[in-house]
């Protein structure tokens, strides 16, 4: 083999070790999320509501790759896994008069209107508004939000409402690292909370008013 042949040689090598290190690296980057509904059905999901004579299915139901809830009776929709320091991002609109809903964080058992959790809000025009139920707790800028005696604690959010007409959809991505809690709707922060209690449990979407659809539900862990 000529001298210049060898140098092809080598150059080849060092390429395709470059490369391979290249996509090794953006393999260690690649994004962990995980699609916390399939797009199918509920699997992974575990439906309640607080009127045991009520059939769930008349509640929650899915059409054409979205989730479709009726608002009433009272419940919720839970994953069937616990789950600590993500980032959960899902879409939501209003199909009909927009009423009153919220995403649920740390639910604790037993299932139950409403659980040991805090939520934050979906209610129409009061979207990233905290509620701190069933004696949960959180801090926020020096002030304890925490009642042994009231099971419902409002924190309302910081800014003016970002949310979207009704009909259109929304964005709200929440992120729970360690005991805080931020909640940003449509790109905005609404509310940002330290020395959550409980900080970790199941995450569940609520059925509390009219009709709310939900669709792009994952979860992303954070370290």
């Amino acid at each position: 083999m000529t001298r210049s042949g060898i140098d092809l040689l080598l150059l080849s090598v060092l390429l395709a070790v470059a490369g391979g290190c290249q996509s090794a690296s953006m393999d260690d980057n690649a994004s962990p999320r995980v699609a916390l509904w399939n797009g199918r059905d509920f699997d992974g999901w575990q439906l309640f509501l607080g009127d045991s004579e009520t059939d769930v299915e008349d509640v929650w139901s899915l059409r054409d790759g979205v989730i479709h809830c009726a608002g009433r009776p009272n419940g919720y929709m839970r994953t069937t896994e616990s789950y600590g320091d993500y980032h959960l991002h899902l879409e939501w609109r209003w199909p009909q008069k927009p009423t009153n809903s919220g995403v649920l964080l740390h639910c604790q058992l037993p299932d139950q209107v409403w659980p040991k959790c805090i939520e934050s809000q979906l209610q129409s025009g009061n979207a990233g508004d905290f509620w701190i139920l069933s004696h949960s707790g959180i801090t926020r800028d020096g002030t304890r939000y925490e009642d042994p005696d009231n099971p419902y604690v409002h924190v309302k959010r910081r800014q003016d409402s970002s949310e979207n007409p009704p009909g259109q959809w929304n964005v709200y991505d929440i992120y729970c690292k360690g005991d805080t809690v931020r909640s940003v709707v449509n790109g905005v922060e609404q509310n940002y909370g330290t020395d959550a209690t409980p900080s970790s449990g199941f995450i569940a979407l609520q059925s509390e008013g009219s009709p709310i659809e939900f669709r792009d539900i994952w979860i992303e862990p954070l370290k």
